[in-house]
């Protein structure tokens, strides 16, 4: 039977040592060897090769990973803009890589799911699977029936020439509202909010499908693992989860 393999920048990015974009980099300068030969553009590998970065071992690929993290506010979902005060990569200090699977703007703070698996984070980030967000708004004005009915029933942004889904909205407060999306519009809250009138003051994401911000502080993470992350990879149309993962640590808190 052939062994399978896969292309050496793929395989350097599950590995946790950098993004498939560096990985090019990497073998481009020669900087990568296979065996003890500098490894070619294409050069694909099983995983059973002495790979070596920089003249340092690779190890294996690291088990599949999933934190869910309280991104603050400030703190700006990129890795490479030299512009950015906050990088989530120099925020989030983890020994694996890992990628957010859904953005949240730089004035939002809340749940952000970071992982290193990409088949999840393809699945989570796909519009048509309709999974749901839940986020706390505060606004200038006080919140009305009217404000909420409107919201709910889904909101024609004109500058994007498009309606939002239809969605739950609920009043939380004087000035402050609960909402579920199943889409990810760019700054959508944002944009339905000033339809009608109003400005947002905060906004806090508290929920990604079945997982929940619960006790955490702004910086702080913890492991999704055991039925909580079995259940995540269900909802995500994954099916099972592979792999080492999820057979139970207890969850903490880390900044």
């Amino acid at each position: 039977m052939e062994e399978k393999k896969e292309r050496l920048n793929k395989y350097l990015a599950a590995c946790g040592i950098c993004s498939r974009r560096d990985a090019d980099r990497l073998i481009g300068e020669g900087r990568v060897t296979v065996n003890g030969i500098p490894a070619a553009m294409g050069t694909k590998v099983s995983g059973r090769e002495e790979i070596a970065v920089n003249g340092k071992a690779v190890g294996g690929k690291n088990e599949k990973v999933v934190l869910a993290y309280y991104k603050p506010p400030g703190v700006v979902c990129t890795e490479r803009d030299r512009y950015a005060e906050r990088k989530i990569s120099d925020e989030l200090k983890y020994p694996v890589r890992l990628t957010y699977a859904g953005r949240l703007d730089k004035d939002s703070e809340g749940l952000l799911m970071m992982t290193n698996d990409g088949a999840l984070i393809d699945s989570m980030m796909r519009g048509a699977n309709r999974h749901e967000k839940e986020y706390v708004v505060k606004v200038d004005k006080e919140v009305t029936e009217d404000f909420i009915r409107g919201m709910a029933d889904g909101v024609y942004l004109k500058e994007l020439d498009i309606t939002t889904r239809k969605c739950e909205v609920k009043k939380n407060g004087k000035f402050t509202f609960r909402i579920i999306l199943t889409q990810g519009v760019n700054r959508q809250i944002r944009r339905m909010v000033e339809h009608f009138g109003y400005r947002v003051r905060a906004l806090k994401r508290v929920r990604v499908m079945n997982i929940n911000l619960v006790n955490l502080k702004p910086g702080e993470y913890r492991m999704v693992e055991g039925e909580e992350l079995r259940q995540l990879y269900r909802q995500s149309g994954m099916g099972s989860l592979e792999g080492g993962s999820g057979q139970g640590r207890t969850v903490q808190n880390r900044k």
